[in-house]
């Protein structure tokens, strides 16, 4: 466990073309209980010159401070005083934190230079969390929502100016809770066997995935099964396919397990529905989220949790949408990792599973910002040697000119399963069509060895892609 830890954070930096030599020290973030595998992810961080930077994780009236944590004894109570801050919160009070903030980062700038980035054990399995919206709780007023966001986006830079974002990298990885159920023991090794497969195996098959999409102007996707998703996500054109790609071949390095490739859209003309009948974002329930897309933003929003339209909307406004008005599909990538989905399907994980995982169990769009935020002018390559030109869009492009409009600061997974998408299509520009998953089930040429466990309970071997 600690060895796949460890390993996907020092490939991270390789495949980014990052110098891990000129970093001394990395931010390891876990839950109590794993200290064992914690000890030797401690001494593999040793053995390529970094030391351990372990901190408790705090909350405060303005968020968290991520760090290491225990359980949360009374989740309903953290979610009704999120927005204590209401209280308080003014330009006043915004200047001056910011302003705390740059003094000590400028005291400690030779140390923040040195920092490697962070290193994430999470953990899954805990009973679904559903809040109640009471009305005695604070609310931010719409002045203090956009001081909300400015002061995020302020402090994200600030923070990027001393620990930059080019030279930095990261890893999670994702472990169950005995909280899961019964049968705890097995899913645990399950999980383990699923953190542990080998990203080799699976580049090849990506890689077919990847030089269809490189084909397509745009890609058609529609839901079934209850899921009414018709969703047309617009592709960057390719000058040099010869050494260029649009998708990247995404192994098990920073985000582990293995299984997607993925893309920052062209917004314009990225028009139309995504819906999901149930998700869990951020340890919060969605029930029917459905959000409408027009040249790439959010124009339109709905769920079921609440009884009036009202509530639903602010509930997503809040959790979702961060207190933004629009955030535009900053991702587009197509999970691979059917291994995951089969053992999710065989324990009835589908509500318990974090989205580290989920989102390699299908095709999931991330609203917010683009995968390559503050770093798209970094390049990145493929192991097929080509370059990913995809890293940016019509947003993140204003970081030149207005960089207060270019970032959201947010980032968030939206997976469709696989039991509930009906196609993906990939659309040529002379309107010639590469059908790559009907059904649920892969169909492209040199694919169909992924549904493989759909059948049965096994994983994808290195003789099945041979």
């Amino acid at each position: 466990m600690a060895d796949t830890f460890t390993e996907g954070y020092r490939i991270g930096f390789i495949r980014a073309g990052k110098d891990l030599s000129i970093k001394e020290c990395v931010d390891i973030r876990y839950h109590l209980g794993f200290e064992r595998v914690i000890r030797e992810a401690v001494s593999n961080f040793e053995k390529m010159g970094l030391k351990p930077v372990i901190f408790r994780k705090s909350v405060d009236a303005i968020g968290s401070l991520a760090g290491y944590e225990g359980a949360q004894p009374n989740k309903q109570y953290l979610y009704d005083h999120k927005e204590d801050k209401a209280l308080f919160l003014d330009r006043a009070y915004m200047e001056r934190r910011l302003g705390v903030l740059r003094a000590a980062y400028e005291k400690q700038k030779a140390l923040a230079a040195k920092m490697a980035g962070p290193a994430v054990m999470e953990i899954f399995g805990e009973q679904p969390f559903a809040p109640v919206s009471k009305p005695e709780c604070y609310k931010l007023s719409e002045k203090q929502q956009k001081l909300a966001v400015e002061l995020a986006n302020a402090s994200s830079s600030l923070v990027n100016e001393y620990i930059k974002e080019e030279e930095r990298s990261f890893t999670i990885i994702a472990f169950p809770m005995p909280e899961i159920g019964e049968p705890f023991e097995e899913i645990f090794h399950e999980v383990i066997r699923i953190n542990t497969l080998d990203y080799q195996l699976y580049e090849r098959v990506q890689q077919t995935i990847i030089d269809a999409l490189d084909e397509g102007t745009y890609v058609h996707i529609k839901g079934m099964n209850g899921n009414c998703t018709d969703l047309k996500v617009q592709l960057h054109p390719l000058k040099n396919p010869e050494k260029e790609t649009i998708f990247e071949n995404c192994v098990a390095d920073v985000n582990i397990p293995v299984g997607e490739v993925f893309t920052s859209p062209v917004l314009k003309g990225t028009d139309g529905t995504l819906h999901v009948t149930g998700v869990y974002l951020n340890e919060l329930e969605y029930k029917q989220l459905k959000l409408e897309f027009c040249d790439g933003m959010i124009q339109n929003y709905s769920c079921g949790n609440f009884e009036s339209s009202e509530e639903n909307k602010q509930y997503i406004k809040e959790n979702l949408l961060k207190h933004h008005d629009s955030l535009p599909l900053g991702e587009f990538a197509v999970g691979t990792n059917t291994t995951a989905y089969a053992a999710v399907q065989k324990y009835g994980l589908a509500d318990r599973m974090p989205i580290l995982i989920a989102e390699k169990m299908g095709p999931h769009f991330a609203v917010g910002d683009t995968c390559y935020s503050r770093e798209e002018d970094v390049k990145v390559y493929n192991p097929d040697g080509k370059e990913v030109i995809a890293r940016e869009n019509e947003v993140s492009a204003l970081r030149k000119e207005e960089p207060s409009k270019a970032y959201f600061n947010c980032h968030t997974d939206i997976t469709i399963p696989y039991d509930e998408l009906g196609s993906i299509t990939i659309v040529r520009k002379d309107g010639t069509a590469i059908s790559l998953i009907e059904q649920g089930r892969f169909v492209l040429d040199g694919t169909e060895v992924l549904n493989k466990p759909f059948q049965k309970e096994s994983v994808v071997s290195k003789e099945d892609i041979i």
